[in-house]
């Protein structure tokens, strides 16, 4: 299991309460599973609509279950942007 620090943007660090947390999880899955059970609700919603970065790639529309996250590593949660 990887440890490392999730960072919230925009709509879904209002909606977290936080900027950011820490994460322990071996994928994107698993972490997104574990903020969903942290902060239920408005989360969970704006969480439907953001795209992701893991260590500052992409993660497109690959599967989260198949994105591993590494020790030290950082995932970036980005709801869509006015105008960007």
């Amino acid at each position: 299991m990887a440890a490392g620090t999730i960072r919230y943007w925009a709509a879904a660090k209002a909606a977290a309460g936080v900027a950011e947390e820490p994460y322990a999880a071996e994928n994107l899955a698993e972490a997104l599973d574990a903020v969903r059970e942290r902060h239920p609700g408005e989360l969970e919603r704006v969480l439907r609509r953001c795209s992701f970065l893991v260590d500052g790639a992409p993660v497109g529309t690959r599967r989260h279950e198949t994105v591993r996250l590494a020790e030290g590593g950082t995932v970036e949660v980005l709801p869509p942007f006015a105008g960007g």
